[in-house]
C-alpha cells in the first residue's frame, strides 16, 4: 500500500478540516466561510509543516490535527464573543470589527463623551454595561482600551484627553466586573487617525476610543 508523501498528507488534513469551514447563514440562506474551521486550517497548515520537517508525514499528521483543533477552539471561542458584542450593540453607534482572532469596538466620541470632556455620558452607560457583562463572560481575553483625538487644538492637551477618557471608560468596565488586571489603558492623541482631519467628518471620526479585545494563552 501507498504511504502519503507529506504534501499530500497535508492536503488530505487541510480538505478535512475545509469540509465544516462552510455553512448556511441561517437568517440569509447564503453560504459563509466558518471562522473556527478557517482558523483551524491555518493551524494545521502551519503546525504539520513543523511536524513533518522534525517527525516525518506521521509527524506532520499528528501536529496538523492538534494545532487544527486549537485554532478552531481559539476561533470558536472568539466567534461566540463577537456574536454576543453583536446582539448586544445592534441597536447603537459602537462598531465591532473582526480582525483576525481580536475584536475591536469603536465608540465615537458624540456617543460616550462631550466636545472636550473625559466624564462619560449618560448614552454611554448602557453600551459600556453590556460590553463589559460579555467581557465577564469571556473572560479568558484580554483587553487594550486605546483613546484617540483629532489634531485640532495642542497636542499635549490632546494626549492628556485620549489618555482620560481612555481611563474613564476602563474605570466603568471596573465597576461592572471586569478585572482591571486583563486591561491595559493608553492614550494617542491624534498621532492614529483613521480618516483626515482636514474635514469635519474626518476629525470626528478620530475622535474615538477603541476597546481591542484578544485571545489569552487560557484561550488557546
Amino acid at each position: 500500500m501507498n504511504r502519503l508523501s507529506q504534501p499530500a498528507m497535508l492536503c488530505t488534513l487541510v480538505l478535512a478540516i475545509a469540509t465544516s469551514a462552510c455553512t448556511t447563514n441561517p437568517q440569509t440562506g447564503q453560504t459563509e466561510i466558518n471562522k473556527a474551521a478557517l482558523y483551524g486550517i491555518g493551524g494545521a497548515v502551519t503546525c504539520g509543516l513543523i511536524g513533518a520537517a522534525t517527525h516525518g508525514s506521521v509527524g506532520a499528521r499528528n501536529s496538523a490535527l492538534a494545532c487544527g483543533a486549537i485554532g478552531a477552539g481559539v476561533g470558536a471561542y472568539m466567534d461566540n464573543q463577537e456574536q454576543k458584542l453583536r446582539e448586544k450593540l445592534a441597536n447603537t453607534r459602537i462598531g465591532v470589527e473582526r480582525v483576525g482572532n481580536q475584536i475591536k469596538l469603536s465608540l465615537p466620541d458624540n456617543v460616550t463623551f462631550a466636545t472636550n470632556s473625559f466624564q462619560l455620558g449618560s448614552a454611554a452607560q448602557q453600551p459600556l454595561s453590556d460590553i463589559a457583562a460579555v467581557l465577564v463572560q469571556y473572560a479568558n481575553t484580554s483587553i487594550t482600551v486605546a483613546g484617540h483625538t483629532d489634531s485640532t487644538g495642542p497636542a499635549a492637551y490632546n494626549q492628556t484627553l485620549s489618555e482620560k477618557r481612555a481611563q474613564a471608560v476602563t474605570d466603568l468596565l471596573a465597576t461592572k466586573g471586569v478585572n482591571t488586571v486583563r486591561i491595559r489603558t493608553m492614550g494617542f492623541g491624534p498621532s492614529q487617525p483613521i480618516a483626515s482631519n482636514a474635514t469635519v467628518e474626518g476629525r470626528s471620526k478620530n475622535r474615538r476610543v477603541e476597546v481591542l479585545i484578544a485571545p489569552d494563552q487560557a484561550a488557546q
